[in-house]
């Protein structure tokens, strides 16, 4: 039986449930958390990630992928605490997430180097834990594959050939990179079938989506209630996807942050007014049953797609 690493041990994969494949307990800037804590209330920002969690909990989601790697402030150790405060399964990830350079470190140094720091993220620990990552991340966006990010890229696939570990992208529609994002995994071999290329769903171009999902990999139409798309324009391309029967490459999620320096709270509520990590289960479902949308095809993409992404199937 397979069996996936959470923050807190081993999983059997059949006790995954209802999941959330792109959600963020806390996302900050590392630089900026490293050398100025003082900035930040802990007992808050422990509070929000807590409550995110039970709030979700509450709506009968049993985990939550949590894909903040590199660059984007991980903290294993509070994800640990926060699935320990609410059971809820929490899985992390390992890798880079940058639009245009890596650390120097990684710069001047081999692909495979990178990919053993990854590896040893899923088989050892991360951040000198016992906590291991259960998948992987990297990203590229407007600026496209630049050459850093070509060699996360390349790492993440062979720490997965190596590891056996799913990879979850971020890509930028509007310049169809999730294509070149699988092209770099395919000359590196890997199984396609554990790719999710990230935030398709924010696009309407059905064709664009349709050459990744020939491809065989999985789409994320993870940014429900927010992004560059309202979410009319999202149930429509998603409606239209189910109406072919393409549930079974589908991941539900919202890339929601419990906790994000990012931005200040009064420009997040005027540019995502009312942005919470209950709407896709709240709004989203509901409208999804009016158009149609079987409890079995929600049961496919919240349930049982997960269970497939990370057996590579």
């Amino acid at each position: 039986m397979v069996s996936i690493n959470t923050v807190t041990g081993k999983l059997n994969i059949n006790d995954l449930g209802c999941t959330l494949v792109h959600e963020h307990l806390l996302l900050r800037s590392e630089v900026v958390t490293f050398q100025f804590p003082h900035l930040y209330d802990e007992d808050v920002i422990y509070k929000k990630a807590v409550e995110g969690a039970n709030a979700v909990k509450s709506q009968g989601v049993k985990t939550i992928c949590d894909p903040t790697v590199v660059g984007m402030g991980r903290d294993v150790r509070f994800l640990e605490r926060v699935s320990n405060e609410t059971d809820m399964q929490i899985v992390t990830a390992t890798g880079i997430y940058s639009f245009t350079d890596i650390p120097y470190y990684f710069q001047n140094r081999e692909i495979d180097h990178m990919a053993e720091a990854f590896i040893h993220d899923i088989e050892k620990g991360i951040q000198n834990t016992n906590i291991k990552a259960g998948f992987l991340k990297c990203s590229a966006d407007a600026p496209g594959l630049t050459p850093d990010l070509e060699k996360v890229f390349r790492a993440v696939a062979r720490a997965h050939k190596s590891t056996g570990v799913p990879i979850m992208t971020h890509s930028h529609p509007e310049t169809e990179n999730g294509l070149n994002q699988l092209a770099i995994f395919e000359e590196e071999g890997v199984n396609l079938k554990s790719v999710m290329i990230g935030h398709t769903g924010d696009s309407t171009d059905l064709n664009y989506i349709h050459k990744i999902l020939d491809k065989g990999a999985y789409i994320g139409m993870d940014r429900f209630g927010q992004g560059p798309l309202p979410a009319a324009k999202r149930n429509e391309v998603l409606l239209q996807l189910l109406k072919e029967g393409l549930e079974k490459r589908i991941f539900l999620s919202q890339d929601y942050c419990c906790n994000i320096d990012w931005y200040t709270q009064e420009s997040i509520d005027e540019i995502i007014p009312g942005w919470s990590i209950r709407f896709l289960i709240d709004e989203i479902l509901p409208q999804l049953r009016e158009e149609g949308v079987t409890d079995q095809q929600i049961h496919t993409m919240m349930y049982e797609n997960v269970q497939n992404w990370f057996s590579g199937i």
